[in-house]
């Protein structure tokens, strides 16, 4: 039968044992036979002793049992052969072994009267291994005076001892050792470190230290190269780089997405890509997105009804590109090229250019053999070189580049930063004003109200997107407004134009006043003549550093 290793009480059952220790020893009061900590459960009173006391406190607490006269209380030997008795039959037991030697202490039954035949319970007893297990001792009135005395610090051990965290896991980090409560586990961690300490070298700390340092930051680089890789890869996508397909496939999955939504008839499909092929193959832009005698239109319609406005400039006739299937997304740059190339062929100066518009592959090709003549190389290698087949984004510098290559004297002006309250660009508005009204404003007294000038559109580039400056508004109180042509707008809205009954509507969208726009930077190309064959060559040297002028 198992037997209580506390009071020597045999037991039926394992189950009966555990109920007999929880009612009869872990609900009670444990106190330490060495010291006056008391009000603390089995377990971490058993870890108190095995670190706090020594060979000398065994030794100590002997003399102190045999002078004090609280002889009441002995250490037994408890086996599993020998039945446990009420008293303490042995004078002298053998202590649990500790630093490997065996400590004998001396006790002797006390009785205090009839009623002091009582169970006389052992303050610790020896287990197999060694280890010292502790048992309740019971409180008589000769150390009851002594402990109240003490009251207030047991109150304060008890309190500490009591924390929330007592029925935590705490798990050593330096062994195996699971704690219940956090205070004994730093005991016995001070003690490993005690143990460290005498053969410990300050330069083991330094080294650990710069190792972990390394550790983190070659995990800092290899997170930041990954991060670095995925923006790459989605500013790739953005700007068409990504290997995706240019013209030909986007528009060629856009069809193939209407016919299977029944938004197309298989019929209108084959005759789009057959012109779509066309088109292609003879690099000339087909026309269906172009909407044309639009400056016409706006310059009857400012002749009839502009009577908020001091003054109208507008640009030479100039057809208006949308974007279309094939380029939805990302090709304003080329449809606002196109534009502009439709303008210069209709003035003489320019005839030496292609007499017809180029669609937008053939543009792209147009700006590799740009970059194959020397012209912006920066550019070049930041396309690595190839445009065609890609739905990569063009700026200011690749138009500038090509209209180079085709001997057209151009001019990027950057506007790159805010020069107005509310980041606005006034000086902006201001430069256009002077670049419409330079060539209208010699030898003419008082220009008329409504001027439509030769000059072709101005290429206006920003985040995200480019527009065609195709005239100015100036108001009878004196504020400006420019006239936009946005590739984003459809063939269908723009033939409003040419409508006197919608005419209004839209010169209202093509508005823009100052507080319009609001971009941090504003690039614009201008066209300026042509380029003699050394002006050209001598262009495309300097464009090795391409430099813009820049407002303010």
């Amino acid at each position: 039968m198992p037997v209580c290793d506390i009071c020597c009480e045999e037991l039926l059952s394992e189950a009966e044992m555990k109920t007999h220790l929880l009612l009869s020893h872990m609900e009670n009061l444990m106190a330490c036979p060495f010291c006056s900590l008391s009000g603390v459960s089995y377990d971490e009173l058993s870890f108190h002793i095995n670190t706090a006391h020594t060979d000398k406190d065994y030794q100590d607490t002997n003399v102190t049992m045999v002078n004090s006269g609280q002889k009441n209380d002995c250490i037994t030997k408890s086996t599993s052969n020998v039945n446990a008795t009420n008293t303490c039959k042995a004078s002298h037991q053998l202590l649990p072994q500790v630093n490997g030697t065996a400590t004998q202490i001396t006790g002797t039954s006390h009785s205090q009267g009839p009623s002091a035949s009582r169970k006389s319970s052992p303050p610790a007893a020896a287990t197999a291994n060694g280890a010292i297990k502790l048992v309740r001792t019971t409180q008589t009135p000769s150390n009851y005076t002594r402990r109240k005395s003490e009251d207030g610090h047991q109150k304060s051990k008890q309190k500490r001892l009591s924390s929330p965290f007592k029925e935590g896991c705490f798990p050593c980090p330096m062994c195996n050792l699971v704690y219940s409560d956090c205070f004994a586990l730093q005991e016995h961690v001070e003690i490993h470190l005690q143990d460290q300490d005498a053969g410990h070298s300050p330069g083991e700390d330094l080294t650990l230290a710069r190792k972990l340092q390394e550790e983190e930051e070659q995990n800092w680089r290899e997170v930041q190269t990954r991060r670095e890789a995925e923006d790459f890869k989605k500013l790739q996508k953005q700007f068409g780089l990504d290997n995706s397909g240019g013209y030909r496939k986007q528009m060629e999955r856009n069809l193939d997405r209407a016919v299977s939504r029944g938004q197309m008839l298989p019929a209108d499909f084959h005759r789009k890509r057959a012109e779509m092929l066309e088109s292609l193959a003879s690099g000339v832009d087909d026309g269906r997105s172009k909407t044309s005698g639009l400056m016409e239109a706006l310059y009857r319609y400012y002749q009839r009804d502009a009577s908020d406005c001091a003054h109208v400039w507008l640009c030479a006739e100039t057809d208006h590109y949308s974007s279309s299937e094939g380029d939805k997304g990302w090709g304003c740059g080329y449809r606002n090229f196109q534009m502009l190339l439709s303008s210069l062929h209709r003035m003489e100066q320019y005839k030496h250019l292609p007499v017809s518009v180029p669609s937008i592959p053939r543009v792209q090709a147009l700006m590799e053999e740009a970059w194959a003549q020397g012209a912006d190389p920066q550019g070049a290698s930041h396309f690595n070189n190839r445009l065609q087949g890609t739905r990569a984004w063009i700026g200011a510098t690749e138009i500038y580049a090509v209209l180079t290559s085709l001997s057209v004297k151009a001019r990027i002006v950057d506007f790159h930063k805010p020069t107005g309250p509310r980041e606005t660009h006034p000086r902006l508005f201001e430069w256009v004003k002077q670049y419409f009204t330079h060539s209208t404003s010699r030898g003419a007294r008082l220009p008329p109200k409504v001027v439509q000038t030769t000059l072709p559109p101005v290429y206006l580039q920003h985040q995200g997107h480019s527009r065609s400056i195709i005239g100015m508004e100036e108001k009878a109180n004196g504020k400006l407004c420019l006239l936009f042509f946005d590739p984003g707008v459809t063939p269908a809205e723009m033939k409003k134009v040419l409508s006197q009954d919608t005419v209004t509507s839209m010169v209202q969208r093509m508005r823009k006043y100052t507080s319009g726009l609001k971009h941090k930077q504003y690039q614009v190309v201008i066209v300026e003549g042509v380029l003699t064959a050394e002006e050209k060559q001598s262009r495309i040297l300097n464009s090795r550093t391409l430099r813009a002028e820049k407002i303010p």
